[in-house]
């Protein structure tokens, strides 16, 4: 099994964050340093490490995680106008804690992001 993060600690309500929505499968809270006028985080509550230890049996999770940040944006009111997702992934990723996280950023034009990143 994975180890405890803290995501995990926000998950399970031990430590105060700004959770926006939860259920069985997925919390989603505010980024503690947001990138975006909005920038939320959706977390499997499964600890999964990164991208690399997905496995088969995670793929409706997964799913789940997309389908979830596509329902915030349009609760929150810009979907229309477009948002960005991101998943970053080990260290040269920009990965800062091993708990696998889908970012949601919008509720402005985003900066693009272009061949030199």
């Amino acid at each position: 099994m994975a180890e405890e993060t803290i995501f995990s600690k926000i998950i399970k309500h031990e430590i105060p964050s700004d959770i926006r929505y939860q259920d069985d499968d997925v919390t989603v809270f505010a980024d503690i340093s947001p990138k975006a006028k909005v920038h939320l985080l959706i977390v499997p509550n499964k600890v999964i490490p990164s991208v690399n230890e997905i496995e088969d049996g995670d793929a409706a999770l997964i799913g789940k995680m997309i389908l979830t940040a596509k329902k915030m944006a349009k609760e929150m009111g810009f979907a229309e106008n477009g948002y960005r997702l991101i998943i970053n992934c080990g260290n040269d990723g920009g990965q800062e804690v091993p708990h696998l996280h889908l970012h949601l950023l919008g509720g402005e034009k985003l900066r693009i992001i272009g061949a030199g990143f």
